[in-house]
């Protein structure tokens, strides 16, 4: 039984360990600092709960909006792969972005007389919102690029690497991406723990002033990003040399170190379409039109529809089979609706769910999900994502039955049988603990067969493309998240911030079945999905 144990924990943890390399590096700490971005999120939660009037549908729309800057990955992309030499600039772009919204959150919570005298505290949420995922998609794109760029071609002893070693790499590289995002989680999760330990005692002053202090301490976030892209520099430097003492000109050093293997091409399908996306996404989002969000959602489809469409002539037909196949069933399963801010409410109002232990559960989320990665790693390679598909959708079925038995009261019934022990807390650490290592399965070996598919002259372009298609699923959630909150309406109470006069009262009693909504369509939808792409004759990575 011990050798078994030392056997996995050789092949699934100290090997991924023995394949990091040093040019791996850059990447992984941009993608930390995509991991820490959500330092904010317990922070952001009690925000809007206790001093926004926003209800739980205009949140799900909101997040609609903040999602479309990831379907712009596409144009972005491309402009790494046009502006190779000078990608950089777009992480100190995207940096400038995410210190932008971070000072408008601070400022809106430490002074909020003062920002109101510019506008409405919901207006600085809003744009505070609206900012950060602009930035966030800037310097994502860039890291994509530098994944790939981080796979060496060239070996110590001055010849090509085989294929299998390459692919073998961009496995591994795909994979520690996956764990530096999810590090950065467990950083902000300890973080949050330490900074909201014993707040629940505390007087809404104090609160408030962690609250600033926790948005203060994520400005390290732009200068982690920016951090990685100046090391990369410096390795880029140290490689130069290391090819120069194997006899390399100039000019080969500068075509291995400093460009892409093929020149690229402006992509005017991409870029004219793209810009057209922008026009139209402005006009009706300034225009308060009617179903525009939904007008947006389609335009974004066919546009993305359009340039995985073009983009699949660079491949052979296998290929091309197995991409489509893999894109549908991936969004199909990323866009199953969500219960909203409304569940999140409900957890604090009803179950006494408050800063501290919420952050505890975060921790337990990101250290299990952590572990997830290396837990399934062999599952998620050998497997193709239709199996993990099915196997995630049956898992988060079972798994989200818990939360729609404490909403009949199975706490107190547990809390009464076992004298207290089995209570709300509890059940949630519990059901936490068993779904958290579940969390990135389906990514990894998507991520990975992109970066070995992508056209070695396209690869920024062919990761975006893929990407915001995905993340199109993730607007598409949000939409059916609003449909279901209109459908059932879920409110916590809002007082008036002058006189404190209730203006909205609680109400919870149709959250009940919005989860047992959410939780049949989450198991119906993924799976007549990968029915349908095996009768259409397609594959799944």
């Amino acid at each position: 039984m011990i050798t078994a144990l030392l056997r996995w924990f050789n092949r699934n943890i100290l090997e991924l360990g023995r394949e990091m390399r040093l040019s791996y590096l850059p990447p992984l700490m941009v993608y930390v600092a995509a991991g820490v971005s959500g330092l904010t999120g317990i922070v952001g939660t009690f925000f809007v709960k206790d001093y926004l009037g926003l209800s739980a549908s205009f949140l799900a729309a909101l997040g609609f909006w903040a999602g479309i800057p990831w379907a712009l990955k596409m144009p972005i992309g491309h402009l790494v792969d046009l502006l190779w030499r000078h990608k950089a600039g777009l992480v100190y772009l995207g940096a400038s972005l995410i210190a932008a919204s971070l000072l408008v959150m601070i400022g809106l919570i430490g002074n909020p007389a003062a920002m109101r005298e510019v506008m409405s505290a919901e207006a600085w949420f809003v744009l505070s919102t609206l900012l950060a995922p602009i930035g966030y998609v800037m310097q994502d794109a860039v890291a994509d690029a530098m994944t790939v760029e981080a796979v060496p071609r060239i070996g110590e002893d001055g010849r090509p690497f085989p294929d299998e070693t390459v692919r073998l790499m961009h496995t591994t590289m795909q994979m520690l991406g996956r764990v530096a995002i999810i590090g950065g989680t467990v950083i902000v999760a300890l973080a949050n723990v330490v900074m909201f330990q014993g707040s629940e005692t505390l007087p809404e002053a104090e609160k408030v002033a962690i609250y600033v202090r926790i948005y203060e301490l994520a400005l390290v976030i732009p200068l982690m990003s920016i951090s990685g892209v100046l090391l990369a520099g410096i390795l880029k430097r140290r490689e130069a040399r290391r090819l120069a003492r194997l006899g390399h000109g100039a000019a080969e050093i500068d075509r291995l170190v400093h460009a892409p293997e093929q020149t690229t091409a402006p992509n005017w399908w991409i870029l004219g379409g793209s810009a057209a996306f922008v026009a139209l996404t402005l006009a009706v989002g300034l225009s308060g039109l009617g179903y525009g969000q939904e007008l947006i959602f389609g335009a974004s489809f066919a546009i993305i529809g359009v340039m995985i469409y073009r983009l699949v002539r660079e491949l052979s037909d296998d290929a091309r089979r197995t991409l489509l196949g893999t894109v549908i069933v991936i969004f199909v399963f990323r866009a199953m609706p969500g219960p909203g801010a409304g569940a999140g409410w409900w957890m604090i109002d009803e179950l006494g769910f408050d800063q501290s232990f919420l952050s505890r559960l975060d921790l337990i989320t990101s250290t299990l999900t952590l572990a997830g990665l290396f837990l399934f790693r062999r599952f998620m390679a050998e497997k193709s994502i239709a199996h993990i598909v099915i196997f995630l959708t049956l898992a988060s079925t079972l798994l989200s039955l818990p939360i729609i038995g404490m909403f009949h009261g199975l706490h107190e019934w547990t809390a009464a049988a076992t004298g207290g022990l089995v209570d709300a807390r509890f059940i949630a650490i519990a059901n936490t603990a068993l779904e958290s290592p579940l969390g990135q399965v389906s990514m990894v070996p998507m991520l990975a067969w992109i970066a070995n598919s992508a056209p070695s002259h396209l690869k920024a372009t062919f990761f975006a493309v893929m990407a915001s298609f995905t993340n199109l699923a993730l607007s598409a959630s949000q939409l059916g998240t609003k449909y279901l909150n209109g459908i059932y309406t879920v409110t916590r109470e809002v007082r008036d911030a002058a006189s404190a006069a209730v203006t909205v009262p609680a109400d919870y009693s149709e959250l009940g079945q919005l989860l047992v909504t959410v939780l049949v369509l989450g198991l119906v939808l993924p799976l007549l999905a990968i029915a349908a792409t095996r009768l259409l004759g397609l594959r799944s990575a």
